[in-house]
């Protein structure tokens, strides 16, 4: 009866980011992102441990999936409230997001608005 739920905002995939990420995960680990980003268009709320704003950012979240033991970090940024756009991921190695990583998704960002 899944596709009798009411979708709470949409997920939009921006270029090919993500995407070169997901095909290079295990099938488990590619099990756990589609559930979470399922969950994510199903809440009306979302609970922090699954979507975090990045600190000293202007709108800038992370979708956090952890598997296994192993921790991944989905960027992403909403537009209109409720389309949830999906920039690209890594797979966390250390206790703060690198900042580089951040830099990137802020330039992900100022792309995917120059374009829309």
């Amino acid at each position: 009866m899944r596709d009798s739920i009411i979708r709470t905002r949409e997920v939009f995939f921006f270029e090919n980011y993500f995407e070169d990420f997901f095909v290079q995960q295990k099938p488990k680990v590619k099990e756990k992102i589609i559930w979470t980003l399922s969950l994510l268009q199903e809440l009306p709320v979302i609970p922090k441990k699954y979507l975090k704003h990045i600190e000293g950012t202007n709108g800038l979240y992370e979708i956090r999936v952890q598997h296994a033991g192993e921790i991944f970090r989905i960027f992403c940024f909403f537009d209109f409230g409720k389309l949830l756009v999906i920039m690209h991921a890594i797979q966390k190695k250390t206790q703060k997001l690198p900042r580089r990583e951040i830099e990137r998704a802020i330039q992900i960002k100022k792309k995917y608005e120059i374009n829309k």
